[in-house]
């Protein structure tokens, strides 16, 4: 595998976005998919809390809807006109074999990573489960290094460094703020299980990454589309496998009938926690196709540091020292990866005017 350029987007001279798409089109669906990422990601964490909040316990059932809703993509999916679409892919599509396996090694570990992530909410707080993700772009750039080449710089270890010290603050915080009724003992379980769920999180991104540059090449946002409902069938079949197998099933009803808020918020909790879960997957792989796994997850680790603020307000989670400390950072962590993004984008920019001007010898 070719070296690439220490850089967040990801992307050759040769390969830069602006090739496949007019320079706002690309801005428009950069721009589309960053905010179906920030409010999407922002809403589930916050629905998620409040069901287990309000009364509800089953984690598969909380795993379920995390991709449960993908058949709402359809609408986009089918909206797209094809034959714009066809014209502007070049590549062979992959063989039916190689797109099932695909899928389904995707969709199990997608389906894993949502039960670990379950179940790191069920025991922390929004804030602290928000901020404890964080490190998942610290997981990213490790997985970028051994699966897409990519070379560290200091500005990306120096991120790598701080966010790591930032999910520690936390997870040594002796004044946490778990859910009523948990031990001590069950705040650390759910601190170490996110920062899996974090590190499992990362490599999906970068294997997708990889699925789309080697194996699927094309250049057309219907894939994006198509590469989420294949995965997300295939962790919804998975999770509601293990719903039925775990018995949890059984204490739906009850579960609902017990509800704090009431039957009808129990319903329209899970329903508005798929769509916002479809919301934001769209977002993220979305950012994967145009940009880049590492930059998907820069964006992703924004809306981390924005959920905490919003906890404190709907779930009055408390704000303590460290966990200030521990968000600013994670803000310093994030403020090196774009820093970083911003000079690579600039050399690509300037590695891009010298090919297209060598011939009147032209430099940057």
């Amino acid at each position: 595998m070719d070296k690439e350029e220490p850089v967040i987007l990801a992307v050759t001279s040769s390969e830069l976005p602006f090739d496949k798409y007019k320079r706002w089109q690309w801005w428009l669906m950069v721009t589309i998919s960053i905010t179906f990422l920030i409010i999407g990601e922002s809403a589930v964490v916050i629905l998620a809390r409040f069901y287990y909040e309000q009364g509800g316990s089953s984690k598969w059932m909380a795993t379920l809807v995390q991709t449960a809703a993908f058949p709402i993509l359809l609408i986009p999916l089918f909206s797209i006109p094809s034959s714009r679409e066809a014209s502007a892919s070049s590549a062979p599509p992959p063989s039916i074999k190689v797109l099932v396996l695909i899928s389904f090694v995707l969709g199990v570990l997608i389906a894993a990573d949502n039960m670990v992530y379950s179940t790191g909410l069920l025991y922390l707080s929004a804030s602290t489960y928000s901020l404890i993700c964080a490190s998942q772009l610290a997981f990213n750039a490790v997985f970028s290094y051994f699966i897409s080449s990519q070379k560290f710089t200091a500005l990306i270890i120096n991120s790598t460094v701080v966010l790591t010290l930032s999910a520690s603050l936390l997870a040594v915080n002796e004044d946490s703020d778990e859910p009523s009724g948990l031990s001590q003992g069950s705040y650390i379980v759910g601190c170490l299980v996110t920062l899996r769920a974090s590190a499992l999180y990362s490599l999906i991104l970068c294997r997708m990454q990889l699925s789309f540059e080697k194996v699927l090449k094309k250049e057309t946002f219907s894939i994006v589309l198509e590469m989420q409902i294949y995965t997300s069938l295939v962790a919804t079949c998975a999770c509601t496998i293990g719903l039925l197998a775990s018995g949890e099933w059984r204490g739906l009803h009850r579960e609902m009938e017990g509800f704090h808020k009431g039957e009808a918020s129990y319903v329209l909790t899970l329903v508005w926690t798929a769509v916002a879960w479809q919301v934001c997957s769209v977002g993220a792989v979305g950012l994967i196709f145009l940009v880049s796994s590492l930059y998907s997850n820069v964006i992703s680790t924004v809306s981390l540091t924005v959920t905490p603020i919003v906890s404190v307000i709907v779930f009055h989670d408390k704000m303590n020292g460290v966990k200030i400390i521990s968000m600013l950072v994670a803000i310093w962590g994030l403020a090196s990866y774009i820093y970083q993004n911003y000079i690579d984008d600039l050399k690509a920019r300037c590695t891009q005017a010298v090919v297209s001007k060598s011939s009147n010898g032209s430099s940057c």
